[in-house]
């Protein structure tokens, strides 16, 4: 059975860091495009970061708002992607989704739509406050 289980939100002040797990089981996240999307209240959902399968290499994607502060990874042996989250600012509060697809290998991750992406996290809460 295909799962995606996030885990690591919660509530931090401005400034502070988290950092986002997401365990995949029933399918390799190695050989699948990866992304991390957010959903605020009242918005639609927003892709954060992705990764290329290994065969692309590994690229790697951030969007705009949070270059220099977030970092998308894989562990292969424990078939988990990671999202580290420094310097968390009240604007990116949102529910945090893992996602994955198989990748048409000419696109490269961004250029996915989320409705293209086959696998989804349950989602969690991540909440900047002070």
């Amino acid at each position: 059975q295909v799962r995606l289980v996030e885990s690591g939100g919660g509530s931090v002040q401005p400034g502070g860091s988290l950092r986002l797990s997401c365990a995949a089981s029933g399918f390799t996240l190695d050989y699948h495009t990866n992304g991390w999307f957010r959903q605020a209240p009242g918005k639609g959902r927003e892709m954060v970061s992705c990764v290329s399968n290994q065969d692309v290499d590994d690229q790697q994607y951030y969007e705009d708002s949070v270059k220099g502060r977030f970092t998308i990874s894989r562990d292969t042996a424990r078939n988990t992607l990671y999202l580290q989250m420094n310097n968390l600012k009240p604007e990116d509060t949102a529910v945090y989704y893992c996602a994955a697809l198989t990748s048409d290998f000419v696109r490269s991750c961004h250029e996915y739509e989320p409705y293209e992406y086959d696998y989804w996290g349950q989602g969690i809460q991540v909440t900047v406050s002070s």
